[in-house]
């Protein structure tokens, strides 16, 4: 009582009775309770931390909002990128798989280091490669406009594959074995396939004569296939045959994966140009179209020399001034129709006995009197007969209609004729027709159905059937080595039948002779 009273009549001092015990509802306003050693109970309220609380939510809210701010405008950059940016910088460009590929994939290093290995040596090679040559035709214009080192994507040689095909003409090169030493010291691994020299065939002591027919270039995983072409007579491309002889490794390079080689090749003398493709300069076909359109339709077959040369043995050639003097004009003649066909486009092939003289004796049978030709109906154009008559050719007869049965007959000099047959194509056979002109009766004649092919006859680019021994034999039969000089159109051809007779009421039509 006494402490009590004195601290009490201090001045200024409101003194209120302690309590042993407090009831705090609000932690947060108090901190713990303190007692002195007087039992008295001292209470300190501590400021509030709602404003501080309100200072860190403010700040993460902030936060947030910057950070999906931040995320909407990278996605807006991308977006703007792929669709606006990429479309303009790549417009007409094909969206192929390698343009997703850089400068650092192994077939354009392959092809850059090929590339500077040919032009260092002057080696004429120029791009043949179908997949690469048919991307670059799609974007010829692009590929013409953009100069060398000007582009930042590898758009056409970066493309997936395992080779790359360049073609080589052999008559201009002057540097084979440097070229080849060199290539290895580069680290391509390269393997060269020779082959005898097919021109020379018909020459008994140059036969035998290898020439280099293709080189396969590995540098790592990717390979470059050099095709090489030699001039012919008919001034004309030729590739050989990829034949891997016993010493050669299967393994070096999967090679039923090339496009060139399975079988002998012809091809028209290309006009050139140079381009930069995917920042390298190379040399590729003028015109890209026509070069892939003659890719599958190159197969070439050879003349059969040998067996030639065996026929003459049996059966002596005849060599008589009236024999060659046929041989000439008819070889004239071929030439004449072959460049009135080019220029028409109309396809033919050697046909009758004309395609026999080649198969059997690698020349113009004396005893024809003829040139006999083939095409098919659906290469027929209305125009083909004032062609030829353009050319000093005029018309002998017209037989049939392009419905059935045309038959076509120029008179050439000397005596000699063109018979133009066309074919019809059926299910599961071909055939011509044939008219007699003075019945009006109608013959068919029977082939199997058939394939066109590349030879050379008579100095020039031909076709003939690809599948000629079944060809011949339908028309010849099984004894078509034995010369026959008399033969009977309506009656001698193992494939002829009647097929019917022209109605008289067409005849003027169908029967016209000049």
């Amino acid at each position: 009582m006494h402490r009590r009273n004195e601290l009490a009549g201090r001045p200024g001092r409101n003194v209120t009775p302690a309590k042993k015990y407090l009831f705090v509802h609000r932690k947060q306003d108090y901190l713990p309770i303190q007692k002195d050693e007087n039992n008295w109970v001292t209470v300190k309220r501590q400021p509030s931390e709602h404003p501080r609380l309100m200072s860190r939510i403010n700040k993460n809210v902030i936060l947030a909002l910057l950070t999906l701010t931040s995320s909407a405008f990278l996605l807006f950059q991308l977006y703007y990128y792929k669709h606006y940016l990429s479309a303009k910088n790549g417009a007409g460009l094909s969206k192929s798989r390698g343009s997703k590929i850089g400068f650092d994939s192994t077939q354009w290093r392959a092809v850059k280091k090929f590339i500077t290995l040919t032009s260092s040596q002057n080696v004429p090679v120029f791009l043949i490669d179908p997949s690469v040559l048919e991307l670059i035709n799609k974007n010829l214009e692009y590929v013409k406009n953009i100069s060398h080192g000007s582009t930042s994507e590898c758009k056409f040689f970066c493309v997936p594959r395992e080779f790359t095909a360049f073609a080589l003409q052999y008559h201009l090169w002057k540097n084979e074995e440097g070229w080849f030493r060199i290539a290895e010291n580069m680290g391509f691994q390269c393997l060269k396939i020779e082959s005898k020299d097919p021109r020379l065939d018909g020459i008994d002591s140059l036969s035998g004569t290898e020439i280099p027919l293709h080189y396969v270039c590995r540098l790592s995983t990717h390979a470059i296939h050099l095709v090489v072409f030699h001039e012919r007579s008919g001034n004309y491309l030729w590739h050989g045959h990829l034949r891997l002889k016993g010493h050669i490794d299967r393994k070096f390079v999967p090679f039923r994966k090339l496009h060139f080689g399975r079988y002998p090749g012809a091809f028209d003398r290309p006009e050139l140009q140079q381009v930069a493709v995917d920042g390298l300069e190379v040399l590729i076909p003028k015109n890209p179209v026509h070069f892939l359109e003659e890719i599958p339709h190159s197969r070439f077959i050879e003349c059969r020399y040998k067996e030639a040369r065996a026929f003459f043995q049996q059966y002596l050639d005849d060599n008589t001034v009236e024999a060659m003097s046929f041989r000439k004009s008819a070889k004239e003649l071929l030439q004449l129709a072959a460049r009135t066909l080019k220029k028409l486009g109309v396809r033919f092939w050697l046909s009758s006995g004309t395609c026999l003289g080649w198969y059997r004796q690698c020349n113009i049978i004396p005893y024809s009197k003829d040139v006999d030709l083939g095409i098919f109906i659906q290469d027929y154009k209305s125009d083909i007969i004032l062609a030829f008559q353009d050319a000093g050719l005029p018309l002998k007869h017209k037989f049939g209609k392009v419905e059935d049965s045309l038959e076509l007959s120029f008179q050439g000099k000397d005596d000699v004729k063109l018979d133009i047959f066309f074919f019809y194509e059926e299910v599961d056979h071909m055939w011509n027709g044939g008219t007699q002109a003075k019945t009006g009766k109608k013959f068919k004649y029977l082939f199997p159905k058939f394939t066109l092919c590349w030879t050379e006859f008579a100095d020039m680019k031909v076709r003939v059937p690809c599948e000629t021994i079944e060809y011949i034999e339908a028309n010849y039969g099984k004894t078509w080595k034995i010369p026959v000089k008399t033969w009977d159109w309506k009656s001698s051809p193992p494939n002829v039948q009647p097929n019917g007779i022209w109605p008289i009421s067409e005849w003027d039509e169908v029967i016209q002779l000049y």
